[in-house]
């Protein structure tokens, strides 16, 4: 079943919007959508140091994305700058350092294009289990932290009086989008990931009735975009990655259009947790 090539890539894609589906309802809620850019562009520099020191890609990627993570909180605490002008900081420093690493890597041949913007045609069945376990993974811990994730993005005062620990949660949920970007990178490439979060997500929020709804919604939204996004690919002879944002780009301006003969108010689901 798994042979053929573009077999593999609709089950590693679909497996990725799965994921990305819930976990981008939150990076929408919480307004964390440049966030999510910076932990993407650090995982170049974990490309980086993975190719310097030889040790598997998921571990550096996923190890620099904590480690820029828990740089931000200590940052933010500090509160010498506001929390854009950190992100903004962080997310074009770990890009370019890992630019810079891999251009003085003479040594490596590096298909800089390929980690920029995806290969999902390339994928293998290993590379498959991987997406499908780590997504089944991070889809447990979502569910698991849902409660507190919920509470904390309404009210980080009623939940920290409720014992939920906001700042944990919060912790928590930066380290499962680290993961996610870290086996998401080969689907879409560094610099659309986050594009995959938000746009299947956007496009749920003017449909859903309640969170949970949404976030079901947005695994189904992202899931359509990578079968639309691979097939306008093979028709269009264009590249896999940016099609499949594309194809999430078309979704939500058709959603747009269609919200537009309604009668123009929200689904009462979306106003209950913070817009």
């Amino acid at each position: 079943m798994l042979d053929d090539f573009f077999t593999r890539a609709l089950v590693a894609g679909i497996g990725v919007a799965l994921t990305a589906g819930p976990l981008g309802c939150f990076v929408v809620w919480r307004r964390m959508a440049y966030f999510g850019d910076t932990i993407a562009h650090s995982a170049l520099l974990g490309v980086a140091l993975s190719l310097l020191l030889n040790i598997n890609l998921l571990v550096t990627v996923f190890a620099v994305a904590l480690v820029v993570s828990l740089l931000l909180l200590l940052l933010q605490r500090r509160q010498t700058l506001s929390a854009d002008a950190l992100l903004g900081i962080l997310s074009h420093s770990a890009l370019a350092i890992g630019l810079v690493m891999v251009a003085f890597m003479s040594w490596v041949r590096i298909d800089l294009i390929a980690f920029l913007f995806g290969d999902i045609l390339a994928v293998t069945r290993s590379d498959i289990a991987l997406i499908w376990g780590g997504g089944l993974f991070v889809l447990a811990a979502i569910a698991f932290l849902w409660r507190p994730l919920v509470a904390s993005t309404v009210s980080e005062e009623v939940a920290e009086a409720e014992g939920l620990s906001p700042e944990r949660t919060r912790l928590l949920f930066m380290l499962l989008m680290a993961l996610t970007i870290a086996i998401a990178m080969k689907i879409v490439g560094i610099m659309l990931i986050t594009s995959l979060l938000i746009i299947p997500a956007a496009t749920a929020r003017r449909f859903s009735t309640g969170p949970e709804a949404m976030a079901v919604l947005a695994s189904l939204i992202g899931a359509l975009a990578v079968v639309g996004g691979l097939f306008g690919s093979l028709h269009y002879d264009t590249p896999s990655g940016p099609s499949i944002v594309v194809a999430a780009l078309i979704l939500f301006i058709l959603s747009l259009f269609w919200m537009a003969g309604k009668s123009g108010t929200e689904p009462a689901g979306n106003k209950g947790v913070r817009s």
